[in-house]
């Protein structure tokens, strides 16, 4: 994954887990491996950790520890309220700007084409 890549999944990879957690909860690699299977093949577990612990501070999912056949207690994480209303934003957001980027590009592309 190249470092532009990288940059602007930083600012995205929140709402990406939080719609995640809208579909179903999850724990920590269960999350990791559902990015992969929607194309984040380059995510690492560690990101997605830090990540959670991150969005579990600020309030945005419940935890609650399951039992685990192997090792110690699970974290799986919900989407509560707050969260919902942050991924609400997210999208609003998203689509504002992926509009104004799909607009300025075919602007770019027809001005080139033009010559002007």
């Amino acid at each position: 994954m190249g470092k532009q890549m990288t940059e602007m999944l930083k600012g995205t990879l929140e709402g990406i887990v939080l719609a995640i957690l809208a579909v179903q909860p999850a724990y920590g690699y269960e999350i990791t491996a559902r990015l992969r299977d929607q194309g984040f093949s380059d995510i690492v577990e560690g990101t997605v950790y830090a990540l959670l612990i991150r969005i579990e501070k600020r309030g945005l999912v419940d935890v609650e520890k399951v039992p685990s056949e192997k090792g110690p207690p699970r974290k799986v994480y919900s989407l509560n309220a707050s969260g919902g209303e942050y991924l609400e934003e997210f999208w609003g957001t998203w689509g504002f700007l992926a509009e104004r980027i799909d607009k300025l590009q075919h602007h770019i592309e027809n001005t080139q084409e033009k010559g002007e």
